[in-house]
């Protein structure tokens, strides 16, 4: 229940911070804390879990680092926004790889633990007369409802995923969300983008295209010397 109860206020609180940098177009700022919770995922599974990525991992997890620190660099201060949903989400994702409940146990529990505080809150808001969601459209309540198995199947297939792999692998694959938001941002959003930023973002990539083909060329050596046994 402590475990739960903490990946649950994890959860929550990169819930707001995500929901409100994009009601409040910082999808961009939102975007980076995704680019570097990989980091911070590398770093947990090598200081807490004890996991040695191979060399090529590390330099693959080098050139994203180097990105991500360009990019702050060329937002010009410290990235909080992006700082507080890595940590958040980060911390949320080691939990869960060490929790005795599985994906979906785990999940309801946690639910379950939010489900009253959040209750309260809309109440609270109802009784005050601030709520949005009282005088919402059908169509914003539809959206509203649909928003609930969009989160959760992603969660879901999150939680399954980290119970499996290491955390730098997870970590690495991570980078694939971001890179979508990215492209919602300034493709959907209409939100600004400086050239020189795309450097950073080039690098991850590149991180990305170095990962994978050395994931893919470690499976074919280890095929090749079963082959040989």
């Amino acid at each position: 229940m402590a475990v739960s109860g903490l990946s649950a206020l994890l959860l929550s609180a990169n819930w707001l911070i995500y929901v409100w940098a994009v009601n409040s177009g910082h999808v961009l700022d939102a975007s980076l804390g995704y680019f570097i919770l990989p980091l911070i995922n590398v770093a947990l599974g090598y200081v807490v879990l004890g996991e040695r990525p191979r060399r090529g991992q590390w330099a693959a997890v080098a050139i994203a680092a180097l990105g991500v620190l360009w990019l702050a660099l060329q937002a010009g201060r410290l990235p909080w926004t992006g700082l507080a949903i890595a940590l958040t989400f980060g911390g949320y994702g080691l939990l869960r790889k060490t929790a005795p409940l599985g994906a979906l146990e785990g999940l309801a529990l946690e639910t379950a633990l939010l489900a009253p505080l959040a209750a309260a809150l809309l109440a609270w808001w109802g009784w005050q007369g601030t709520a949005a969601w009282a005088h919402a459209s059908a169509a914003d309540w539809a959206w509203l409802l649909a928003a609930g198995p969009i989160t959760a199947v992603p969660l879901l297939l999150f939680a399954a995923g980290a119970r499996r792999v290491p955390l730098a692998t997870l970590g690495l694959l991570q980078y694939i969300a971001p890179s979508l938001q990215f492209l919602l941002g300034v493709g959907l959003l209409g939100e600004a983008v400086q050239p020189a930023r795309l450097v950073g973002f080039a690098l991850i990539w590149g991180a990305l295209a170095l990962f994978a083909l050395e994931g893919a060329w470690q499976r074919r050596r280890t095929l090749a010397m079963l082959d040989s046994v």
